[in-house]
Protein backbone atom coordinates (compact mmCIF):
# COMPACT_ATOMS: atom_id res chain seq x y z
CA UNK A 1 0.00 0.00 0.00
CA UNK A 2 1.38 3.73 -0.71
CA UNK A 3 -0.11 6.49 1.89
CA UNK A 4 -0.87 9.57 0.12
CA UNK A 5 -0.16 11.68 3.18
CA UNK A 6 2.43 14.54 2.08
CA UNK A 7 5.79 14.61 3.25
CA UNK A 8 7.33 17.35 4.70
CA UNK A 9 10.52 18.40 3.02
CA UNK A 10 13.84 17.66 4.56
CA UNK A 11 16.26 20.36 5.42
CA UNK A 12 19.61 19.87 2.74
CA UNK A 13 22.29 21.47 5.13
CA UNK A 14 22.46 24.83 6.82
CA UNK A 15 21.17 28.01 5.60
CA UNK A 16 21.82 31.17 7.89
CA UNK A 17 21.56 34.83 6.62
CA UNK A 18 24.99 36.73 6.91
CA UNK A 19 25.44 38.06 10.16
CA UNK A 20 25.30 41.81 8.96
CA UNK A 21 21.94 41.36 8.07
CA UNK A 22 21.18 39.68 10.80
CA UNK A 23 22.64 42.10 13.32
CA UNK A 24 21.15 44.88 11.10
CA UNK A 25 17.48 43.23 11.84
CA UNK A 26 18.10 42.42 15.38
CA UNK A 27 19.59 46.89 15.92
CA UNK A 28 16.16 47.64 14.12
CA UNK A 29 13.62 45.26 16.21
CA UNK A 30 15.53 46.48 19.23
CA UNK A 31 15.02 49.76 18.73
CA UNK A 32 11.51 49.60 17.38
CA UNK A 33 10.62 48.27 20.72
CA UNK A 34 12.43 50.72 22.82
CA UNK A 35 10.63 53.29 21.24
CA UNK A 36 7.37 51.54 21.24
CA UNK A 37 7.90 51.02 25.38
CA UNK A 38 9.16 54.57 25.84
CA UNK A 39 6.07 56.49 24.21
CA UNK A 40 4.01 53.63 26.05
CA UNK A 41 5.97 54.68 29.43
CA UNK A 42 5.48 58.40 28.35
CA UNK A 43 1.73 58.79 28.05
CA UNK A 44 1.22 56.33 30.97
CA UNK A 45 2.81 58.59 33.50
CA UNK A 46 1.85 62.02 31.68
CA UNK A 47 5.02 62.83 31.00
CA UNK A 48 3.43 65.33 28.03
CA UNK A 49 3.79 68.65 30.66
CA UNK A 50 7.42 68.22 31.40
CA UNK A 51 9.32 71.32 30.75
CA UNK A 52 12.69 71.38 28.70
CA UNK A 53 15.96 72.01 31.13
CA UNK A 54 17.35 75.04 29.44
CA UNK A 55 20.81 74.34 31.35
CA UNK A 56 22.23 70.88 31.38
CA UNK A 57 23.34 69.89 34.54
CA UNK A 58 26.10 67.57 35.85
CA UNK A 59 23.25 65.01 36.92
CA UNK A 60 21.68 65.34 34.13
CA UNK A 61 25.42 64.86 31.79
CA UNK A 62 25.64 61.55 34.23
CA UNK A 63 22.69 60.17 33.44
CA UNK A 64 23.21 60.62 29.88
CA UNK A 65 26.48 58.84 30.05
CA UNK A 66 24.91 55.66 31.59
CA UNK A 67 22.32 55.82 29.29
CA UNK A 68 25.38 55.74 26.43
CA UNK A 69 27.19 52.81 28.82
CA UNK A 70 23.22 50.85 28.80
CA UNK A 71 22.71 51.21 24.99
CA UNK A 72 26.66 50.12 24.27
CA UNK A 73 26.06 47.12 26.75
CA UNK A 74 22.91 46.16 25.47
CA UNK A 75 24.22 46.42 21.91
CA UNK A 76 27.46 44.36 23.07
CA UNK A 77 24.95 41.78 24.72
CA UNK A 78 22.44 41.60 21.44
CA UNK A 79 25.85 40.66 19.07
CA UNK A 80 27.17 38.08 21.41
CA UNK A 81 23.38 36.26 21.21
CA UNK A 82 23.23 36.32 17.61
CA UNK A 83 27.07 34.85 17.53
CA UNK A 84 26.14 32.29 20.07
CA UNK A 85 22.41 31.41 17.90
CA UNK A 86 24.89 31.30 14.89
CA UNK A 87 27.10 28.63 16.56
CA UNK A 88 24.40 26.61 17.82
CA UNK A 89 22.91 26.41 14.71
CA UNK A 90 25.87 25.33 12.86
CA UNK A 91 26.88 22.79 16.18
CA UNK A 92 23.52 21.24 15.69
CA UNK A 93 24.12 20.87 11.70
CA UNK A 94 27.72 19.52 12.57
CA UNK A 95 25.95 16.93 14.69
CA UNK A 96 23.21 16.21 12.06
CA UNK A 97 26.08 15.07 9.72
CA UNK A 98 27.79 13.36 11.58
CA UNK A 99 24.43 11.08 12.47
CA UNK A 100 23.80 10.90 8.86
CA UNK A 101 27.13 9.59 8.10
CA UNK A 102 26.86 6.89 10.75
CA UNK A 103 23.41 5.80 9.57
CA UNK A 104 24.56 5.10 5.95
CA UNK A 105 27.74 3.14 7.03
CA UNK A 106 25.38 1.24 9.62
CA UNK A 107 22.68 0.67 6.56
CA UNK A 108 25.82 -0.25 3.91
CA UNK A 109 26.13 -3.14 6.44
CA UNK A 110 22.84 -4.33 6.94
CA UNK A 111 21.70 -4.09 3.29
CA UNK A 112 24.91 -6.40 2.42
CA UNK A 113 23.84 -9.08 5.05
CA UNK A 114 20.32 -9.03 3.40
CA UNK A 115 22.08 -10.50 -0.01
CA UNK A 116 24.25 -13.51 2.24
CA UNK A 117 22.44 -16.73 1.30
CA UNK A 118 22.83 -17.32 5.36
CA UNK A 119 18.73 -16.69 6.37
CA UNK A 120 20.46 -15.92 9.94
CA UNK A 121 22.15 -13.74 8.77
CA UNK A 122 19.23 -12.17 6.86
CA UNK A 123 17.52 -12.24 9.62
CA UNK A 124 20.17 -9.93 11.24
CA UNK A 125 20.28 -7.52 8.26
CA UNK A 126 15.98 -6.97 8.67
CA UNK A 127 16.10 -6.18 11.92
CA UNK A 128 19.57 -3.66 11.47
CA UNK A 129 17.05 -2.32 8.68
CA UNK A 130 14.39 -1.50 11.07
CA UNK A 131 16.46 -0.53 14.19
CA UNK A 132 17.96 1.80 11.76
CA UNK A 133 14.81 2.96 10.64
CA UNK A 134 14.04 3.82 14.06
CA UNK A 135 16.49 5.68 14.93
CA UNK A 136 16.80 7.55 11.42
CA UNK A 137 18.04 11.18 11.62
CA UNK A 138 15.69 12.47 8.97
CA UNK A 139 12.52 11.55 7.86
CA UNK A 140 14.32 10.13 4.58
CA UNK A 141 16.64 7.99 5.78
CA UNK A 142 14.01 6.04 7.75
CA UNK A 143 11.84 5.87 4.29
CA UNK A 144 14.99 4.38 2.63
CA UNK A 145 14.94 1.88 5.13
CA UNK A 146 11.11 1.26 4.67
CA UNK A 147 12.04 1.24 0.83
CA UNK A 148 14.56 -1.61 0.99
CA UNK A 149 12.16 -3.76 3.28
CA UNK A 150 9.45 -3.50 1.19
CA UNK A 151 11.71 -4.49 -2.06
CA UNK A 152 12.72 -7.74 -0.17
CA UNK A 153 9.19 -8.99 -0.28
CA UNK A 154 9.20 -7.98 -3.81
CA UNK A 155 11.73 -9.97 -4.82
CA UNK A 156 11.22 -13.21 -6.82
CA UNK A 157 9.95 -15.99 -4.11
CA UNK A 158 9.77 -19.75 -4.78
CA UNK A 159 6.00 -21.02 -3.47
CA UNK A 160 6.24 -24.42 -1.10
CA UNK A 161 4.20 -26.43 -3.93
CA UNK A 162 7.05 -25.23 -6.74
CA UNK A 163 9.74 -27.30 -4.48
CA UNK A 164 10.55 -30.82 -5.65
CA UNK A 165 9.05 -33.51 -3.34
CA UNK A 166 11.23 -35.32 -1.41
CA UNK A 167 13.92 -32.60 -1.80
CA UNK A 168 15.09 -32.05 1.89
CA UNK A 169 17.50 -29.34 0.92
CA UNK A 170 15.48 -27.15 -0.64
CA UNK A 171 12.65 -27.27 1.74
CA UNK A 172 14.58 -26.44 4.60
CA UNK A 173 15.85 -23.11 2.22
CA UNK A 174 12.25 -22.59 1.76
CA UNK A 175 11.44 -22.67 5.32
CA UNK A 176 14.31 -20.58 6.44
CA UNK A 177 13.86 -17.76 3.68
CA UNK A 178 10.21 -17.96 4.40
CA UNK A 179 10.90 -16.84 8.57
CA UNK A 180 12.94 -14.48 7.01
CA UNK A 181 9.82 -12.97 5.07
CA UNK A 182 7.80 -13.50 7.68
CA UNK A 183 10.07 -11.58 9.95
CA UNK A 184 10.13 -8.32 7.77
CA UNK A 185 6.27 -8.03 7.71
CA UNK A 186 5.91 -8.88 11.10
CA UNK A 187 8.35 -5.04 11.89
CA UNK A 188 5.98 -3.69 9.09
CA UNK A 189 3.04 -4.35 10.89
CA UNK A 190 4.28 -3.62 14.54
CA UNK A 191 5.49 -0.56 13.63
CA UNK A 192 2.32 0.30 11.13
CA UNK A 193 0.04 -0.47 14.43
CA UNK A 194 1.91 2.29 16.61
CA UNK A 195 0.08 5.97 17.40
CA UNK A 196 1.30 8.42 14.50
CA UNK A 197 2.84 10.46 16.99
CA UNK A 198 5.35 7.86 18.53
CA UNK A 199 8.85 8.27 17.69
CA UNK A 200 8.73 5.02 16.18
CA UNK A 201 6.08 4.56 13.92
CA UNK A 202 5.48 3.91 10.38
CA UNK A 203 2.46 5.74 9.36
CA UNK A 204 2.59 8.35 6.75
CA UNK A 205 5.32 6.69 5.30
CA UNK A 206 5.20 5.11 1.66
CA UNK A 207 5.11 0.98 1.49
CA UNK A 208 5.17 -0.58 -1.85
CA UNK A 209 4.09 -3.73 -1.62
CA UNK A 210 2.72 -3.76 -5.51
CA UNK A 211 3.53 -7.09 -6.87
CA UNK A 212 4.90 -8.79 -3.84
CA UNK A 213 4.08 -12.13 -2.70
CA UNK A 214 2.68 -12.45 0.25
CA UNK A 215 0.06 -15.68 0.09
CA UNK A 216 2.15 -17.57 2.26
CA UNK A 217 2.44 -15.31 4.65
CA UNK A 218 -1.13 -17.01 6.27
CA UNK A 219 1.11 -19.74 7.43
CA UNK A 220 3.20 -17.39 9.84
CA UNK A 221 2.51 -17.80 13.18
CA UNK A 222 2.47 -14.08 13.67
CA UNK A 223 0.06 -12.61 10.66
CA UNK A 224 -2.46 -13.89 8.61
CA UNK A 225 -2.69 -11.25 6.18
CA UNK A 226 -2.86 -12.61 2.48
CA UNK A 227 -2.14 -10.93 -1.27
CA UNK A 228 -0.43 -8.56 -2.16
CA UNK A 229 -1.60 -4.77 -2.76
Amino acid sequence: MTSNLPRRPERRGLRLWPVGTVLTLAFVTAIAVAAAVFFAGWDLLGAQGLKPERRLTSKTLFELVKLSFGVVAGAGALVALVVAYRHQRVDEDGALRDATRLHTERFTTAVSQLGEESAAVRLGGVHALAGLADDAPTRDLRQTCIDVLCAYLRLPYTAEADIPSGDADAQHAYLALREVRHTVIRLIRDHLRLPSDHPRSWQGHDLNFTGAVLYAVSQSPYCSARGAS
